[in-house]
């Protein structure tokens, strides 16, 4: 007879890699092993950590919990109902973009605050353990300047080089890499291709990519990953283009769907496969919710383009045209493509203030955002500066934002700042590999998300948007918790046997 104690906790990596991306228990699991899985899951204790504005609690462990006995929820009610045995995707990682204003701001921060830095982001025991990273190809608004890696003209690129990211953003990159124990998923997304290859002779404000470059621009890529990997650094993945339908004051270019489409299956995705990188991973469109499964139904019906596609990435800004985050398109292009990846690639909190920087709004949108887009399928969350300086730059156009994290240039000080500790409460305690199971509120106050670990351990993050002090239930298979969460605060529950 199967044993109890040779399940566990063994057990949750057995169905974890027997159901793959199924949301229904997995094929082989026996009767006896089910029953197994519901005392399993019983037996489980929790340990709550909070955060919320306007108190001391910052990541901070509030207390430990049992389940007791189930009770049905009233309407009255607050309940989340978690259920282990409904799984769905796997979490490739958390992380943010390593830009060139993140890396100079680091160097100007005294050596025990950059050491205080890297441990706050990528230890997992002392910080909260980011695990991935995203890159710029060239410069982007957040540079002190505009450049690129090859003298104007250069349709050959024989003039190719990165000495410029070698004075700070490289070597930033790879302390990082470090920190984070020898092991970051990064990827790189280009702004603009150099200027003689664009309709409009310019990086900045728009234009597109002309047709006699899309080679030239497809070697470019190559050459990138090339440079950097003989950096030490590993290039995952790649996107095409940043926000490839925004004519920006800073670096941008302009695709159209098919554009797009036509770029990749004729140029960018056999460049790749011919130079030894097909393995790398691609992700389209890399711009907002609106527009997300357009871009995403005429890239993928699209066989010969849809094969070189790892998954269609996606920003938040959408928000700009009525306040409300658009995050039904990511669930639509999950259900119309599940096989293929969802990635978000960006969002930070725009028009920096610095007497508006500990903002409930700013904080609660991380949080909303993380819930939301991983209860819709997304497998990867990538903030966007790590660590911007007190004027929120630099950024050669002006462009001023928030950050989770601000570095004081002229004292040498590092703020850690409430949306550092709301992406923690992910980053932290649901880590690479981790199944997303099935987690269901019953309140519109109080949002939730649920993964299972390869540890075994269960871990739901609750968040609650209102005014005042909630009670609230947790139903985990056939046991409840009586739990309370503080007002504008979110807590990580830690369930483990």
């Amino acid at each position: 007879m199967l044993k109890r104690k040779q399940l566990l906790p063994g057990l949750w990596a057995f169905i974890l890699l027997s159901c793959g991306q199924q949301s229904e228990t997995p094929k082989g699991t026996t009767e006896e092993e089910t029953k197994l899985l519901i005392e399993f899951t019983n037996s489980m204790r929790g340990e709550i950590v909070t955060t919320a504005h306007q108190t001391d609690l910052k990541l901070t462990p509030t207390g430990s919990f049992e389940l007791g006995e189930f009770r049905q929820p009233l309407e009255t009610e607050i309940d989340i109902l978690v259920d282990p045995s409904k799984q769905f995707q796997t979490l490739l990682g958390i992380g943010a973009a390593l830009t060139d204003a993140a890396a100079e701001t680091f160097y100007k921060l005294s050596e025990e605050n950059q050491q205080r830095f890297l441990e706050a982001y990528y230890s997992q025991d002392k910080g909260i353990g980011y695990s991935l990273g995203r890159t710029i190809i060239h410069s982007c608004d957040f540079s002190s300047g505009s450049y690129t890696y090859i003298e104007e003209g250069d349709a050959e690129l024989k003039t190719f080089s990165i000495d410029h990211d070698r004075e700070y953003r490289i070597p930033f990159t790879k302390k990082a890499i470090e920190a984070a124990g020898g092991e970051l998923t990064m990827y790189a997304s280009p702004w603009s291709p150099p200027a003689f290859m664009k309709t409009n002779n310019n990086m900045l404000k728009g234009g597109k990519l002309k047709p006699e470059f899309y080679q030239p621009w497809a070697n470019y890529y190559v050459k990138f990953i090339e440079a950097y990997e003989a950096e030490g650094i590993p290039i995952w993945g790649l996107t095409i283009q940043n926000e490839p339908m925004a004519v920006q004051r800073w670096e941008s270019c302009i695709y159209t769907a098919e554009e797009e489409r036509d770029f990749l299956k004729n140029y960018l995705g056999p460049t790749l496969e011919k130079a030894g990188m097909g393995d790398r991973k691609i992700i389209v469109w890399d711009h907002n919710r609106d527009l997300m499964f357009q871009r995403a139904s005429v890239i993928l019906n699209d066989p010969e383009a849809a094969k070189y596609v790892w998954g269609t990435g996606f920003h938040w800004y959408e928000d700009w045209k009525d306040g409300i985050p658009m995050f039904d398109n990511v669930a639509n292009v999950n259900e119309v493509f599940p096989d293929k990846n969802l990635i978000f690639t960006e969002g930070c909190n725009e028009g920096y203030d610095p007497d508006k920087i500990e903002e409930v709004r700013l904080a609660e949108r991380y949080g909303r955002s993380m819930i939301n887009d991983f209860n819709n399928g997304v497998v990867a969350w990538t903030d966007w500066n790590i660590l911007l300086d007190e004027t929120g730059g630099p950024n050669h156009v002006g462009n001023l934002c928030f950050a989770p994290a601000h570095g004081d240039t002229q004292s040498g000080d590092l703020l850690l700042t409430n949306s550092y500790y709301y992406i923690g409460h992910f980053s932290k305690y649901i880590r690479p590999g981790a199944k997303r199971i099935s987690s269901v509120s019953s309140a519109n106050v109080v949002l939730s998300t649920a993964f299972v670990n390869l540890d075994g351990s269960v871990v739901i993050v609750a968040m609650n948007q209102g005014d005042e002090d909630k009670d609230y239930r947790v139903t985990l298979g056939n046991k409840t918790a009586n739990l309370q969460i503080p007002a504008h605060g979110i807590q990580t529950l830690i369930l483990r046997s």
